[in-house]
């Protein structure tokens, strides 16, 4: 997820999660990337047919980040996107064509040399999905969890700072495995306030059970800039019955932030079920 912040005279910072692409007004969240044409011809072709956008992308370890906070490892580039996505109204829940399997099933999260805010807003993500009483739990473990949470320290760059990123379920069913949360301060300041980095790591597990973006047809919707479309790759969309005919401001899992405690509203909750 990403976070654009008004710092002093017109400067901006985008976060991880991507601090609402423009959910809020002075705040919008996506990662900075390196220009796609760093990136080889053949790996914009397979993010390009998996459905994503290949605006900023940006090499990272064995992977690459896109749409801000996503990261694909060589084994999905490999794979083939066949699935439905979930849509809601004019701003759609999408999920990718992973899921986790094997349920019921409970998966353990631990934080790994991190900052105790960090451990207690993880905790209270997980709470938070919990509560849903959902086929899928997750539980807090000391170490060795299925999902560890990790940190990384990276500053602004092109008036974003990235607040956290992860990446999508195998194809086997297994989520994914690793969420990395900024400790830069311009991220979350000296003093990080628990519920912002509660929503965000709430995102991010988001993704790491098939979640893609709310705003994924038009990620101005919460970062605000120009209208970037994240790619469909022709995959088609389920509407969820019940859900309304209007754009939808509050999701979880809008490609920004707007730096306050956003939880699951209503059609979020009705996704979860669907899925889960």
């Amino acid at each position: 997820m990403k976070r654009k912040l008004l710092l002093g005279i017109g400067l901006s910072v985008l976060v991880g999660i991507s601090v609402l692409f423009s959910c809020s007004k002075d705040k919008a969240a996506k990662t900075t990337t390196t220009s796609p044409t760093a990136i080889p011809d053949d790996v914009l072709k397979s993010i390009t047919n998996l459905g994503f956008s290949t605006d900023e992308v940006r090499r990272q370890g064995d992977g690459y980040l896109v749409e801000g906070d996503i990261l694909l490892t060589k084994a999905n580039l490999a794979e083939a996107s066949t699935s439905p996505t979930l849509r809601i109204a004019d701003v759609e829940q999408y999920r990718t064509t992973n899921l986790v399997k094997n349920l019921p099933r409970t998966v353990t999260v631990s934080v790994t040399n991190l900052p105790t805010v960090y451990l207690n807003a993880a905790t209270a993500a997980v709470a938070r999905y919990n509560a849903l009483n959902l086929t899928l739990k997750f539980q807090m473990v000391s170490s060795g969890g299925t999902i560890d949470i990790i940190g990384f320290n990276e500053g602004p760059s092109g008036g974003y700072i990235t607040l956290g990123s992860s990446g999508f379920p195998t194809s086997s069913g297994d989520p994914y495995n690793q969420i990395q949360m900024n400790t830069n301060e311009q991220a979350y300041g000296t003093n990080p306030d628990l519920g912002y980095v509660t929503s965000v790591i709430q995102h991010e597990l988001g993704h790491c059970i098939g979640f893609r973006h709310t705003d994924y047809m038009n990620r101005a919707f919460s970062c605000g800039g120009r209208h970037v479309n994240e790619g469909s790759a022709g995959i088609g969309a389920i509407n969820i019955p019940g859900t309304p005919t209007k754009a939808d401001a509050g999701s979880w899992m809008l490609a920004c932030s707007s730096g306050t405690d956003r939880t699951f509203n209503a059609n979020d909750q009705i996704a979860l079920n669907y899925l889960y």
